[in-house]
């Protein structure tokens, strides 16, 4: 299970930066991605309705949703696509993947999750391998106020991200099914960015076009409901530190997407980064071997213990 929940995720992620690029142009980007998660929200309430889960939860719960929504399903985003006008997507990647090291420090932070010797090794190459990869990107830069810019808000997109995935984690160690706390999530997501469109009162619009509409469903069901709720769910079983190393392998799949599509050509450097992301998977993912422990110990994290 946790292997297809890992694949489905590099997988589905990975077809959905081919996506974002047909929700760009007519329609401004924060109404997009309010499209994107009041539709995916609205379907989360259907399903959880039909599978009887619980609705209803506390006010601290609610606040939970709310710190989720906001740092995973909308000012992340907000930050990432703001980083993409001032560098190179190529950067902005490797800004992207910087949450398996936020989420590394996050985890023994929060959780207090041992750093150990083959998860900071894993991490490093990982991320080398990225780095590798859009290197042409990197010698070009221009160390300008702009460049900077991006930098910093790439970077902030990934660190939002890591507290999102925190949260998540926290929630499912209260016993909340991932379904039932991506429902009111994204939907405080939606309703974080509603309330940005409203202060800059930018006008709602939509593009009918066979390309918007089908990115948007494609965003909305796959690269949201599934993704997110295969990530989440891995997030949960194997810990943070493992399960965000999916989101290393994301643009190696974006990659071959792009030879299809648009034609992407493959050289030297992006073979070598391969090598070390794949590296890197190995070493994050290998499995130790198996301890004689008490049955209702913990094997991966310690519980998030319940307010009393």
């Amino acid at each position: 299970m946790n292997i297809l929940l890992y694949i489905m995720t590099v997988v589905i992620w990975g077809s959905t930066w081919l996506a974002i690029t047909y929700q760009l142009g007519e329609v401004p980007i924060t109404i997009s991605i309010f499209y994107r998660f009041i539709l995916a929200s609205g379907l989360l309430f259907i399903w959880v309705l039909f599978k009887r889960q619980k609705l209803k939860f506390p006010v601290k719960d609610h606040l939970f949703f709310m710190a989720q929504g906001f740092f995973l399903f909308s000012m992340n985003y907000i930050a990432a696509y703001a980083a993409g006008q001032y560098i190179s997507s190529g950067l902005n990647a490797i800004g992207f993947s910087m949450v398996l090291v936020f989420n590394i420090f996050n985890s023994a932070l929060f959780f207090r999750v041992p750093l150990t010797a083959t998860v900071l090794l894993g991490a490093s190459s990982g991320i080398a391998g990225i780095t590798l990869i859009f290197w042409p990107s990197i010698s070009s830069l221009d160390l300008s106020n702009e460049s900077l810019l991006g930098i910093f808000l790439s970077l902030s997109g990934g660190l939002l991200a890591s507290f999102g995935n925190m949260i998540s984690f926290r929630n499912q160690q209260q016993e909340i099914t991932v379904m039932e706390s991506n429902a009111y999530g994204m939907g405080y997501g939606a309703l974080w960015m509603l309330g940005l469109i409203m202060v800059q009162g930018i006008p709602f619009s939509f593009n009918f076009s066979y390309a918007y509409v089908l990115s948007l469903i494609h965003l909305s069901v796959f690269g949201t409901i599934v993704a997110f709720g295969c990530y989440l769910t891995l997030l949960g079983r194997i810990g943070a530190s493992k399960a965000s190393y999916a989101l290393v392998m994301v643009p190696l799949v974006a990659l071959i997407i792009s030879t299809y599509f648009e034609n992407f050509v493959w050289e030297t450097h992006i073979y070598a980064g391969m090598g070390l992301i794949f590296l890197g998977n190995l070493i994050i993912l290998a499995r130790k071997p198996a301890k004689k422990i008490p049955e209702k110990t913990p094997i991966d994290v310690p519980p998030f213990k319940k307010a009393a």
